[in-house]
This record gives C-alpha cells, structure tokens and sequence, in this order.
C-alpha cells in the first residue's frame, strides 16, 4: 500500500480530530483573550501552550489555567 493509500484510508478518523482540535484551540484562544488574569499570569505562556500542544493544551488551560473571575462582560 503506498502512502497516499494510507493517508485516505485514516481521513475519515483525521478530520474530526482536525475539526476538533482547531476548536478547542479558538474556544481557548478567545476565552484567554477575554480573561485579565490567568494563574500563573502569563498569557503569552499559555497562548503558547494552547498552540503547540495540540488538544492537550487547550484542554490543560480551559480546565486549570483559567483565573477565578469569568471574563470581562459575563456575568
């Protein structure tokens, strides 16, 4: 089997990850943008971990990173 082969056999389980993944990552993004502090106080470390460590980040910072207060404007 050559690759292309293989690349289309594992599509169908690629693009839900893909999809998923670029959505925690906007969620996370956003919510970090909005937020004046998180724990630890530095956003750009964790704009950095929700980038690069794919799933897992935004998924570390949406669970632990986020500080006590919601973001500006909700309620």
């Amino acid at each position: 089997m050559d690759v292309w082969a293989q690349i289309k056999e594992m599509l169908p389980w690629l693009i839900p990850l893909a999809i998923l993944q670029l959505t925690l990552m906007i969620v996370a993004l956003v919510d970090l943008a909005k937020r004046e502090k998180v724990r630890g106080d530095s956003k750009l470390v964790w704009a950095l971990l929700i980038v690069l460590i794919n799933i897992i980040g935004p998924i570390v910072y949406l669970i632990g990173g986020r500080g006590e207060e919601p973001p500006e404007g909700e309620d």
